[in-house]
């Protein structure tokens, strides 16, 4: 308790606390029912009106604008603001969950491409994990208490973080750029490595330099072929498999 009062309760972060636990949890319960559903089991089924099947991401935009608009009136501190937190998290979860549908707007739920929702539920709650336990975006939290005095240093340093970020973007590597606004050393990482070869970056400066077109390749092939299958595997464990090829192509006949 003495650690959560801390740095959890003092410095104000018990809303974001709230609305990472109401995030994940939803998430997990929106998925759980939802592979429910898919298998024909419970008493869980989809919902309708007039015909039209209404997505979980309707409710969910309902509560994120609610929570969101309940946290700016309440502050930081408070039962209101960390109730508009827990309306957010759990906003934020349900739409999510289906960031892949909203992405391609198309229903690719059960689809490879619904992997996306996936990866982006994980990927913001580990950033909102590393804001909790103190990272700062742009490496702000990496100056002294000098430093940030200095208006000029905390502009340099941010600018500095945010180009090596939006550099790592350009070369494909999403992920590390926006992980890299939290811990810009990941940033740098991406940003002084082998572009991606289907991102703007090799697009654009390596038309002329073959070798730097081949070395591009063949890392992005050692990468994929390393690191693919088994993120794949942790997506499908955690949010299901998407359905077989035949079987999507036989629905649609």
């Amino acid at each position: 308790m003495g650690w959560l009062e801390r740095n959890i309760i003092e410095p104000g972060k018990l809303p974001l606390l709230l609305a990472l636990v109401a995030f994940v949890l939803t998430f997990l319960i929106t998925r759980l029912i939802t592979r429910l559903i898919r298998a024909g089991k419970g008493p869980f089924g989809n919902v309708s009106s007039g015909g039209v099947h209404v997505h979980h991401v309707v409710p969910g935009v309902v509560l994120t604008i609610v929570g969101g608009f309940g946290a700016v009136a309440g502050g930081q501190h408070g039962f209101g603001s960390c109730l508009a937190a827990v309306f957010f998290g759990i906003g934020a979860g349900l739409v999510l969950d289906e960031f892949a549908l909203v992405l391609h707007l198309a229903d690719v739920y059960w689809t490879p491409d619904g992997r996306k929702s996936v990866e982006m539920v994980v990927l913001t709650a580990s950033l909102v994990g590393l804001l909790l336990i103190g990272f700062s975006p742009l490496g702000v939290n990496d100056l002294n208490d000098d430093q940030q005095q200095n208006r000029a240093v905390v502009l340099l340093n941010i600018l500095v973080n945010f180009a090596f970020a939006l550099i790592a973007l350009f070369k494909g590597k999403v992920r590390l750029a926006v992980v890299g606004l939290i811990i810009p050393f990941i940033a740098i990482i991406a940003a002084v490595r082998l572009a991606r070869p289907t991102s703007p970056w090799a697009k654009r400066f390596y038309r002329n330099r073959p070798r730097a077109r081949a070395r591009s390749a063949l890392r992005a092939y050692h990468h994929d072929r390393r690191w693919v299958t088994p993120m794949r595997a942790v997506q499908d464990w955690i949010g299901g498999a998407p359905d077989p090829e035949p079987a999507r192509s036989l629905e649609r006949r």
